[in-house]
């Protein structure tokens, strides 16, 4: 297998930066992903950001989790929106110092792997994948569900080609027939579907313990020193949210997360369909950061220790876990 030098190296380079000085509580940078529509981003199009937290809020567009997290070691971005667990596991296994500061979005549809439609291969013949090559976009949630995937079907992953791409280069290399197995998200995945299906629906997924969800997540230096700022943002957030959860705001928010996500409005509304956006009083419960989140990093990262992903994990990862912001953020 090909990708373990690479991913030990990015998680490597993103702990040596982790001492970056951050930016003024004046302003901020944050990161986020194009066609991976959610209800900040209508507060991040109208403003609303700005006017409530009384800063100014940059905004950066990213391919993967990995690089979210090398752009808040450096100190180019200080909050992040959506990073992928796996990707996070794989920075803090690697020293850098990040918190999870939210529950952003849980998904199970819309993070998956496609196989080329030519293949005629399915779950019932998921071993055929053996030798075959695959694009994933390394430490992120997707190569997780990758592995996840093929341990749960008993494919030697050793085997297989498997070849560093972020979801839009993975969605252009299947529709050229020039791999066989696609792994991402958003509308790469849909792309990516175009040419081929998955092995398992969401749903499927989540019964043999393949979970798939998003965190705001920030460096923990950042976040002692900013802790109003970073309370505020989640406040921000969770009341676009909130809004969103009422059926009468649906028309007024679609067109401007369409918008601003890169997308149409069709594809938008199949994509944040299938997203759930859990309530703050339901992220700080067991299930989510109340001690479910801590334990699954744990899983994920003993997974990537297991394929020689990463080095180690960590003993525990219950201090990658603030809920300090949010539950301020709860009474704003």
């Amino acid at each position: 297998m090909k990708f373990t030098s690479r991913l030990l190296s990015i998680a490597a380079s993103a702990a040596v930066l982790a001492s970056a000085t951050a930016a003024t509580a004046e302003e901020i940078t944050v990161g986020y992903f194009l066609e991976w529509p959610m209800p900040f981003q209508y507060a991040k199009a109208t403003g609303m950001y700005d006017e409530e937290m009384g800063v100014t809020v940059n905004w950066r567009a990213f391919d993967t989790g990995t690089a979210m997290s090398a752009a808040m070691a450096s100190g180019d971005v200080q909050l992040v929106v959506s990073q992928g667990v796996p990707p996070f596991v794989v920075a803090t296994s690697a020293g850098q110092d990040l918190q999870i500061l939210d529950v952003a979005v849980s998904y199970s549809d819309n993070d998956n792997c496609v196989v080329r439609a030519d293949l005629e291969i399915d779950k019932d013949s998921a071993k055929e994948l053996e030798g075959k090559k695959a694009a994933v976009p390394l430490g992120t949630a997707a190569h997780y569900g990758f592995l996840r995937q093929m341990s749960h079907f008993g494919v030697d992953v050793s085997s297989m080609d498997v070849v560093n791409m972020a979801p839009p280069e993975g969605a252009a290399a299947i529709a050229q027939g020039a791999i066989d197995l696609f792994c991402g998200w958003g509308g790469s995945l849909r792309r990516a579907l175009e040419h081929g299906n998955v092995l398992l629906t969401g749903a499927e997924k989540e019964e043999v313990g393949i979970l798939v969800f998003d965190v705001t997540s920030g460096p923990a230096a950042y976040v002692a020193e900013n802790a109003e700022v970073v309370s505020s943002f989640l406040a921000v957030t969770a009341k676009a949210n909130a809004m969103w959860a009422d059926p009468a705001n649906r028309d007024m928010m679609l067109p401007v997360i369409a918008k601003d996500s890169g997308m149409d409005v069709d594809a938008t509304a199949a994509t944040i369909d299938t997203f759930v956006f859990p309530p703050v009083d339901e992220q700080l419960t067991e299930k989510w950061l109340g001690g479910g989140a801590q334990e699954f990093m744990k899983g994920v990262a003993d997974v990537f220790v297991e394929a020689g992903s990463i080095d180690a994990a960590l003993d525990t990862y219950e201090s990658s876990v603030n809920t300090g912001p949010l539950e301020q953020a709860s009474s704003m």
